[in-house]
């Protein structure tokens, strides 16, 4: 039976570029994202393999969470890897000494509650699986950010959910190590996706001409599909709680 997959934030960028990639290596995969059902078909063809599967939900939302893993029970029998990838930026950009209690509320909502009780309620079917000998090996990916550890004053809500996320990646690799289920953070950089196209220009000229990182470019989508897609192989399976900086070297903090 082939290996399964749930991503979240899979309709678009960083979670579809994901989608693909593990589609690619034979993984079904089941998105989960906000979009109608209707608009996700084409998406779903375009996925190498067969047997995937759209699961409409706000995992901001506990009944939705629990339709997930119905969704997951009902059209994929098994789950072998979690990518918690869905994530949201401020609507507007405001100063930490300005920011709103609803724009906190939202960002932190989808952003860490929302995969924290996805991941629980996910690791416990995982752990059910594992111990009835269907699994081997199952994982969790956690997408994280370079906001985990970076401040930038005008998304402080941001940042706190990205440096959240780094602690529930290791909070999980601890509890979850006793079912041979490991965890991961991938941490991307400046990547090209529609969440910073209302910042290209800013970050275009701190990459092109003030050297911001080592390897000059812009990241894309794919790099961070590619780190997913290690993760799977086997390579890591004696690391748990790792931290995978994807960010063209970024994180160096040169001088």
């Amino acid at each position: 039976m082939k290996q399964v997959a749930c991503v979240t934030g899979a309709a678009s960028g960083i979670g579809l570029a994901i989608a693909k990639a593990l589609a690619g290596k034979g993984y079904r995969v089941a998105i989960v994202d906000l979009r109608d059902a209707d608009d996700m078909e084409e998406t779903l063809r375009s996925l190498d393999g067969d047997g995937h599967t759209y699961i409409q939900a706000d995992i901001s939302i506990a009944n939705a969470r629990e339709s997930i893993l119905a969704g997951i029970k009902k059209h994929c029998k098994r789950l072998d890897l979690l990518v918690n990838n869905a994530g949201v930026a401020p609507k507007q950009r405001m100063d930490i000494l300005q920011v709103s209690e609803e724009s906190y509320d939202r960002v932190m909502d989808i952003n860490l509650k929302g995969p924290f009780f996805l991941t629980q309620i996910l690791a416990n079917y995982m752990i059910e699986l594992t111990e009835a000998g269907v699994l081997e090996h199952a994982k969790v990916v956690n997408i994280s950010s370079m906001s985990a550890y970076t401040s930038s004053t005008s998304r402080p809500e941001y940042c706190l959910s990205k440096a959240g996320i780094s602690m529930m990646t290791k909070l999980y690799a601890d509890r979850l190590s006793e079912f041979g289920i490991n965890v991961y953070e991938i941490r991307p950089g400046i990547i090209k996706t529609p969440m910073t196209e209302t910042v290209q220009a800013k970050y275009d000229k701190m990459i092109f001409e003030e050297n911001l990182l080592p390897i000059n470019r812009w990241g894309l989508p794919e790099d961070i599909a590619a780190a997913v897609v290690s993760v799977t192989t086997g390579a890591f399976d004696y690391s748990t709680g790792q931290v995978f900086n994807v960010d063209g070297g970024f994180h160096l903090r040169r001088l």
